[in-house]
């Protein structure tokens, strides 16, 4: 028996999840599927340049997980660049994450709040310590 995919994390619903080369008619078009979840991991690793284990607590999931999303999502999209095909972003296994993120320290159990699209905290604001973890707090479930 397959083990369930675990709900990944993603910061926002895209607005966009339509792409296609431009001059070729819609009826011609072959189309790949690249996942909500997939596409996180684009921005996270490619547009942000996070390294994977960081982008893996981001998102919920081990950096061998992300390891394995980045590499899919990236093969889907050279596809579509290489050989003009469109692009639908849509499904997967994700859940969005709050406007807030939770942090707490490793080391003094304090807890702090920070605003998404501000990049990973250098520390604990308590007690400087290097070591923290995001408390995954998650609104609904897509799939």
């Amino acid at each position: 028996m397959v083990r369930p995919k675990k709900n990944r994390i993603v910061a926002f619903n895209p607005e966009i999840s339509y792409f296609k080369p431009r001059g070729i008619p819609m009826v011609e078009l072959e189309e790949v599927h690249l996942t909500v979840d997939e596409r996180e991991a684009i921005r996270l690793s490619d547009l942000l340049g996070m390294p994977y284990e960081e982008a893996g607590r981001e998102m919920g999931i081990s950096r061998a997980t992300f390891g394995r999303i980045i590499q899919h999502a990236r093969k889907i999209v050279a596809d579509a660049l290489i050989n003009g095909k469109a692009i639908n972003i849509e499904g997967g296994n994700y859940t969005i994450a709050d406007e807030m993120r939770i942090f707490i320290c490793e080391k003094c159990n304090h807890k702090w709040v920070e605003a998404w699209g501000t990049g990973r905290p250098q520390k604990c604001p308590s007690c400087n310590h290097e070591y923290f973890q995001r408390v995954p707090e998650k609104k609904t479930a897509q799939t």
